[in-house]
Order: C-alpha cells, then structure tokens, then sequence
C-alpha cells in the first residue's frame, strides 16, 4: 500500500477479479525468499490465482497491476529519492521475461486525486496547517521560490509518466480538464467497481449501522454519532470496525467494536445488509455507492478546534459535485459536507437515522459524469486492455498510447 489505508491492496485485488472474470489466469509472483509486504496476505477476498516464485511465460504478453506503479514498481534510480519500490523486482523480472514491448503495467492512482500542480499546492500547504487567510501569501512564496514547478516535475518523474507501456488510471467520479492538460499522459476513468452483490433484504434482523472507522480521527465522531442514535426515533445497533484500539468506551448492548482482522465474507454480508454505512476512503465509499442506500463519509481530520481540517477531501468534493448535478436533495448535500468535517455529527446522524428531509429521498444510484465508454469504467477498460493485448501482443506502448489519447482499443 502506498498511503495509510488498505484500499490500495483492495484495490488491485478489485482488478484482478475482474480480470478473473473475463476469463484471464491471474498470478501473485514473488521472488525466492522475499517475503510478501505488509498486510498483503489479508486476509482479503483474493480472485482466483496461482502464486509463483518463479517466473514461466506461457503467453505471449502479460499484464500486471500495482498501487501508484512510479511508487511502488518503477526501478531504482542514482538520485535522490530515487530508491525502488517493493515490487521493483518482481516487475523488473516480468518484462525481461515478457519484453516492454508485451508487457503492460497498470499503475492504479489514488481515487479522485485528478487536481492540477496549483490545486494540489495549495492542498499540501492547507493541510500543513496554513490558515486560509494565509493561503494567498504561501501560494505566491510557492510560486516565486519555484516549489510548484518543481512539484510539477517531481509528480511527473515519480509517476514515471515517461514509461510508454505503463497506463496510470486515475478513478473518479468526474474528469478534470485541467489535470488532462498538464497531465495528457493520466488515463481519466470512471471508478473501479468493486461489483458486491446486493443481499436480499431480511425484515427479521435487527436494524444496525456499519462504520469502517479506518482514519486515525474518527475516534473522535463516536460520542456524536452515540448521541445522534439514542435520540432516533428506532435508534440501530451500530457495529465499528477499526484497526487500532479506541479509548472511547462503547455502550454494551447498543454498539460493538472489532479492532482484529474480520473474514472477507462474513464483513461484506455485514456491510451489505447494513441498514446505513459510514464510510472512508474510496474503496468502501465505491461499495456503499455500488449497494446503494444511505451512507456518511468521513475520511479523517487533522489538528483540532478553529484549526482542524479535512484529510483528502477531494472524494467528497467530486461526490458532492455530482450529487448536485444529479439532483440530489439539498439538505443530504449539506449533510454529507458537513459530517465529513467532522460538524454536526449528532444531528446529521439522527436526521439520517429517522430518514427526516431529503433523507428519505437519498439517491438510489450515484454514477460518475463527464467520461465516455468504456473510460466511464475502470473495470471494463482494464478487460479492454487485455483483450487488446491478447490480439497484439508486441503493441503494449502502442495499446498506452491509445489509452493517453482517449481513443478505442
């Protein structure tokens, strides 16, 4: 994983399923004696697959599939911050085996990061703490002392955009013109689903929340979201799954909290059968989307008080974006904004608990705008590209080069 969070091996586990699907052999190849990095044994709801140690080519072309690939697969280089990622190798090894000329690297980028050199200055400085009275000053001291071109530099070098057989899909629910135009080499997409089965619905269980309390803030939610069920008119059992341990005691009988490692299984029956979902990330925010029904997000804060600030907060930006654009009652907008930072809780939580106002309309289907097919689907592009791949199996910077320009494969 390349940030804090999960997300980024269930990510490349979502791409490899659906691969599966279609029909193509997955393999999770390591060399002798590495062991594999953290957490990426899971347990996790693997595909389908064949583990090797050794490397023996039966096809004419492979693919593989990596978090952030510039990060986290591109080779080392004599400079600074130049050292290789933890699957440089085994990268390394597959397209010696293969060629650069049949091998395609999928470099999966953070979900909904799609923000121009100026945007993402201004972010860095935001979340180091600079007020937004302050924001002006710093932006112009970036500007003059040559921090933003040097990031704009740094960004393309470390994603190795000047890789011709490495497609980086950047996920989101909206294009951005303006990271297309400093960034052509990026692969704007539509997200990629993680395609849960919806359960069907049990009028005999008991009402329950799910909170996938990932962030190292959300801790601080819990005597909010307490006190907004036990002011519901049927106030729900609320089930926390985290992975650290919370300081904040649980009321016994009315919530439960799970700090260990919980089976894929029996976690995505529990997700899916929730009668609302707090989430964080991207990949739970997909599910909750994809399950549909009503949910919260929260993806953590950072310092306290008239200084606290959200974490990453261009998901919810985008969502909330195409929410309005899809008509979205006003009031579930207003609510989401502001349980994401972290405002309101209790009153968001009761509201959406006893479904008052635009609650009770919540959008049975959010799905992303601005993208033609198959762009509108990172699952459905990445099957493309197989199939394009199997076809021309010498063409890998030919097939990228399609997909940097937007055209059919």
């Amino acid at each position: 994983m390349v940030g804090g969070g999960l997300g980024d091996i269930e990510e490349v586990l979502a791409a490899g399923r659906e691969l599966a699907r279609a029909g193509f052999p997955i393999v999770l190849y390591r060399r002798p004696g590495r062991p594999l990095p953290r957490s990426v044994d899971g347990p996790w709801d693997w595909p389908p697959h064949a583990r090797r140690d050794r490397l023996r080519p039966r096809a004419a072309a492979a693919i593989t599939f990596a978090a952030a690939w510039g990060v986290s697969a591109a080779p080392s280089r004599s400079e600074a911050f130049g050292r290789g990622g933890p699957w440089e190798l085994e990268c390394a090894d597959i397209e010696r085996a293969y060629g650069s000329a049949s091998t395609v690297h999928i470099s999966l980028e953070e979900f909904a990061r799609m923000l121009p050199s100026r945007h993402e200055d201004r972010e860095r400085l935001r979340e180091g703490g600079v007020g937004h009275r302050d924001l002006p000053a710093g932006l112009a001291r970036s500007r003059a002392n040559g921090e933003l071109e040097r990031f704009r530099a740094a960004f393309h070098r470390f994603r190795a955009f000047d890789r011709p057989n490495v497609a980086h899909l950047f996920a989101g629910f909206e294009p951005s013109a303006a990271f297309a135009r400093e960034f052509p080499s990026a692969v704007q997409t539509g997200p990629l689903w993680p395609r849960i089965p919806r359960p069907k619905r049990d009028p005999s269980r008991s009402r329950e929340w799910v909170w996938y309390a990932s962030p190292a803030s959300a801790e601080r939610l819990a005597p909010g979201i307490l006190h907004g069920l036990s002011g519901a008119e049927e106030p729900p059992r609320l089930y926390v799954r985290s992975p650290r341990p919370w300081k904040v005691r649980l009321p016994s009988g009315r919530a439960d909290l799970d700090t260990g490692p919980v089976p894929p299984a029996g976690w995505r029956r529990r997700f899916a059968r929730a009668d609302l979902r707090i989430v964080t990330g991207s990949r739970t925010l997909l599910e909750a989307i994809e399950l549909g029904g009503p949910f919260l997000y929260f993806n953590g804060t950072l310092g306290a008080g008239r200084r606290s600030r959200r974490h990453r907060p261009e998901k919810i930006v985008t969502l909330l974006s195409v929410l309005r654009r899809r008509g979205a009652p006003p009031d579930v907008r207003r609510d989401l904004a502001d349980f994401a930072r972290g405002r309101r809780v209790a009153e968001v939580v009761r509201r959406a608990a006893d479904r008052t106002g635009g609650w009770a309309r919540f959008p049975r289907a959010v799905r992303p705008v601005g993208f033609r097919r198959p762009y509108d689907d990172a699952g459905r592009l990445i099957v493309r590209v197989a199939r394009a791949l199997s076809r021309s199996p010498r063409d890998a910077p030919g097939i990228v080069g399609r997909l940097r320009a937007g055209t059919s494969l």
